[in-house]
């Protein structure tokens, strides 16, 4: 048993390596955390309702940063596999305006499309996103391209079932459509429960860097499907 245990871990360590490279860019970090609600709700074997709520704060709590509302309409298909979405976002960002203590309130409102696949290699999950975003940001109009692969590892058994233990890493970059074609790259690594068949529970360490600064963030992510 522990020797099935020091081979998965030396495969989440393995593939964390292969991520950190695009944590060396950036000089400048600051800490932060986040505070995610992620719940999906069933309507049938194939269609289904996304929802989502971000708080994010400049430091551990109390100072916030952004507030970030998303929900769409999803349909399964590929047995499970594939899950092609529609949806909205609605996004309140507060930022410091140079170096003083005044902040900026600027609204968001986003349109996006998404295809996400699953795959299985052993007992290694990959997720892969691709999302296409239009940006309504006050009076100027963006458009942005997101690229997530997410790989989850169980712990403590073969399958990540009810009280299983887990352990999740992910990198996902972000293009400009014009202009700067780099927008930004987040690199994360965490630790998660699976309680039941309808919550899991994760925790863990974000790096999110842009052309000259970079940002760490600690994300406290709830799962619920109903």
């Amino acid at each position: 048993m522990k020797f099935k245990l020091q081979i998965k871990l030396k495969t989440v360590v393995l593939t964390l390596m292969l991520m950190l490279p695009f944590m060396a860019i950036s000089q400048e970090s600051n800490f932060g955390n986040w505070l995610i609600y992620i719940g999906n709700k069933k309507l049938n074997n194939n269609w289904n309702i996304h929802n989502e709520i971000q708080y994010r704060n400049y430091d551990a709590i109390g100072d916030l940063e952004q507030l970030l509302l998303r929900t769409g309409l999803g349909y399964t298909f590929n047995e499970g596999k594939n899950n092609a979405l529609l949806g909205y976002g609605y996004i309140s960002s507060k930022n410091y305006i140079g170096d003083t203590d005044d902040k900026l309130t600027v609204n968001e409102h986003r349109i996006f499309q998404q295809l996400t696949s699953k795959q299985k290699v052993g007992i290694v999950g990959l997720n892969h996103r691709y999302r296409f975003e239009q940006r309504f940001v006050e009076s100027d109009f963006k458009m942005r391209f997101r690229y997530f692969l997410g790989v989850t590892v169980p712990l403590n058994k073969k399958v990540i079932e009810a009280k299983s233990i887990y352990a999740s890493v992910y990198n996902e970059i972000f293009l400009n459509t014009k202009s700067s074609i780099f927008d930004r790259n987040r690199v994360y690594a965490g630790i998660g429960y699976k309680l039941n068949n309808s919550v899991r529970l994760e925790a863990g360490y974000m790096n999110q860097f842009f052309e000259t600064s970079s940002r760490d963030q600690f994300n406290i992510i709830s799962f619920i499907n109903f």
